[in-house]
């Protein structure tokens, strides 16, 4: 897992190392690093225009701009603001034969050094501006400038980076906003403890069945989903239990009927009471929000074995209290809410998802998967993951319903609720992918996918953002 640390511990973390390396030595190395990236995006064309805000930023995007010159590429600087600009990077600029400019003219590649990991709020009208003129490739500095590093938020204004190179360790805007493809330079900082963690492909130990395994060692999932209104609810959910495991899925509910029609593997009751036992519950999906379906929830909560309650089964805990009493405290419970649902449930998400997530993990004793482009899981001691999307395929009617099942025959299997969200959240996304193959797709097709993103999981490592080394030799 690739960790990722606030601001506040990065700036400490910079400033402890900064004591104990000569003076400068880590602003050159960044901007070696970004200038490293910024040949490779040239692919030989010649031509660079920095945007060059105030302070360490706006040196690293001089120094960047030396390197650049001593490779023969002619680079302009334009100075936000001529009298707070890193003086050292500027003189050096200068010296390599930088030219300070007015305007961005017209280059092969934009680098943005406007603000750096203190700056808050949207750009200012006139990098604002700048930005907007702007029809080439920008390589960002350490975080596109406009958008909060900590939290992501885009507020106004703000620049949209074809590549982000970042140094040291990945802050929270790296895996909550779009930064384009991110790249991670090495500078010798090594911060401890990260804040949130980032999954990849080879983090995760999916459950296979073994020699010894049958049927029910593997885990049964229930699936307490759907109405006569929405079948497909069901349909799906259990459908992407069956699909994500080799164990056993039981259904009760009113749409056994269609749910033996579609798989045939699936042990079908009509009600919860004659389900038979289960390793975990999946509650929730399509079966309305009266007073029979209060009692499905109550009874799935009171069975001592872990839950994911999602769709209208979060809505039902918002809107009456009292059936969190029926809830064992000993059974783990996964709550999976869209922002909707997150403001019925616990109030306003607000610029802080993770931060949101984790307050309403604790005040819940449950593991809280707070749906989105950028998904956040949260733990009640603490934990917390952000699974990017890399398309926007996933937004279709039915996909949340498939994620339910794919949570709960990881629950079954017995694998840590927390991770079980979160494995399940980088499947999801996956299938999702393989399934549209590039066009639009049902939520079936994503649902039909799960094998083949399981397989790719089990076979193919591979990390979601990008981590690259400068090229080989040392900054002058």
């Amino acid at each position: 897992m690739r960790g990722v640390w606030h601001t506040e511990r990065v700036k400490s973390a910079e400033e402890e190392l900064m004591a104990v390396v000569p003076p400068g030595s880590l602003m050159r190395k960044a901007a070696f690093g970004v200038a490293t990236h910024a040949l490779r995006l040239l692919r030989g064309r010649r031509r660079v225009t920095l945007l060059v805000g105030a302070g360490n930023n706006g040196g690293d995007a001089l120094w960047a701009g030396y390197f650049l010159r001593r490779r023969g590429v002619a680079v302009s600087a334009v100075l936000l603001d001529p009298a707070k600009a890193h003086a050292e990077g500027l003189a050096a600029f200068r010296r390599a034969g930088g030219r300070i400019v007015s305007e961005v003219g017209a280059p092969d590649l934009v680098i943005d050094g406007i603000v750096g990991l203190s700056a808050r709020g949207p750009l200012r009208p006139a990098a604002a501006a700048l930005v907007e003129g702007v029809k080439v490739p920008i390589l960002a500095v350490d975080l596109p400038s406009g958008i909060d590093p900590d939290t992501g938020e885009i507020s106004g204004p703000h620049v949209k980076a074809h590549t982000t190179v970042t140094f040291g360790c990945l802050k929270p805007v790296h895996a909550l906003a779009d930064c384009g493809d991110v790249h991670l330079v090495d500078i010798g900082l090594r911060p401890v403890d990260p804040d949130f963690v980032l999954l990849d492909r080879e983090d995760i130990a999916w459950p296979v069945p073994g020699p010894s395994d049958d049927k029910y060692t593997q885990g049964v999932t229930g699936v307490a989903a759907g109405s006569a209104t929405y079948p497909g609810a069901a349909v799906l959910s259990t459908g992407a239990a069956v699909l994500a495991t080799s164990g056993m899925v039981r259904y009760a509910g009113p749409a056994a009927d269609a749910i033996r029609a579609r798989w045939p593997e699936t042990i079908c009751t009509g009600s919860i009471t004659d389900a038979g036992r289960v390793q975990a519950w999946v509650v929730g999906p399509g079966m309305g929000t009266g007073s029979s379906s209060a009692e499905v929830l109550r009874f799935v909560l009171d069975a001592g074995v872990p839950v994911i309650a999602d769709a209208d089964a979060i809505t039902l805990l918002a809107s009456t209290p009292q059936l969190w009493d029926a809830r064992d405290p000993d059974a783990a419970l996964v709550l999976t809410p869209h922002d909707r649902e997150f403001e019925r449930l616990a109030g306003p998400v607000g610029a802080d998802r993770v931060a949101a997530a984790r307050k309403a993990a604790r005040r819940f004793n449950a593991v809280v998967l707070l749906k989105g482009h950028r998904t956040v899981v949260a733990a009640p001691d603490g934990r917390a993951l952000v699974n990017s999307a890399t398309s926007s395929w996933p937004a279709t009617a039915g996909s949340g319903d498939v994620l339910s099942g794919i949570i709960g025959a990881l629950l079954a299997g017995g694998v840590d609720p927390f991770l079980a969200a979160g494995y399940a959240a980088y499947a999801h996304v996956l299938a999702a992918e393989l399934g549209a193959d590039g066009a639009p797709s049902p939520a079936s097709g994503l649902m039909n996918a799960i094998p083949d993103a399981i397989r790719t999981i089990l076979s193919v490592p591979s990390g979601r953002i990008e981590s690259g080394d400068p090229l080989e030799g040392t900054p002058a």
